[in-house]
């Protein structure tokens, strides 16, 4: 039932989205040269996939979990993205082909290795990432890779559809501030 909603949600999200989305395309465009990002992720049942959003940093930053890049990364326009989290967005056509849920474990890099671990003693991996989810909501990243799988863990163990509608309704209202950025906590 889930992955029904994933479809129609993320169907809609993108066709009545499109507008926002060409202007944000265009102004990463002046902003980096490169206004989406795409980076190889660990999805469901660690299969790779690439993950696709609007690029918040610039175009020469390492390729590292946000917590371990540098606040001097992340461009003007890039913090406005990650602070109304419209840098998710695009992530809508990962749900669409199924690769994500809109609700699920935030898909982690390949080199978190702590993560990964966490997470497949807790067979969190038996879910598809999401673009939110309940440690999202309570200000819980990456940087904390234990604690994240725990809360993960406790989410899918408790996720019916009530809870994902409300997952998405605190993160559209506002709840969680994203990713940590050294200097800027």
């Amino acid at each position: 039932m889930i992955r029904l909603f994933d479809f129609v949600l993320a169907l809609s999200g993108l066709l009545l989205g499109l507008p926002l989305f060409l202007l944000l395309a265009f102004v990463g465009l002046f902003d980096t040269g490169s206004p989406l990002f795409r980076q190889e992720r660990v999805g469901r049942y660690k299969q790779p996939f690439t993950l696709v959003k609007f690029r918040t940093m610039k175009t020469d930053t390492a390729s590292v979990a946000s917590h371990l890049a540098g606040a001097s990364a992340i461009t003007p326009f890039g913090r406005f993205l990650r602070r109304t989290k419209l840098d998710e967005l695009p992530q809508l056509w990962n749900v669409l082909k199924g690769e994500m849920s809109l609700v699920g474990p935030r898909p982690c890099l390949f080199n978190q290795s702590e993560l990964i671990q966490q997470r497949a003693e807790r067979n969190v991996f038996a879910w598809r990432p999401g673009i939110t989810g309940l440690a999202q909501i309570n200000d819980i990243d990456m940087s904390t890779p234990k604690l994240l799988a725990e809360t993960d863990q406790q989410m899918l163990g408790k996720l019916t559809l009530g809870a994902y509608f409300k997952y998405i309704l605190l993160t559209l209202a506002g709840n969680g501030s994203g990713d940590r950025i050294p200097g800027k906590d």
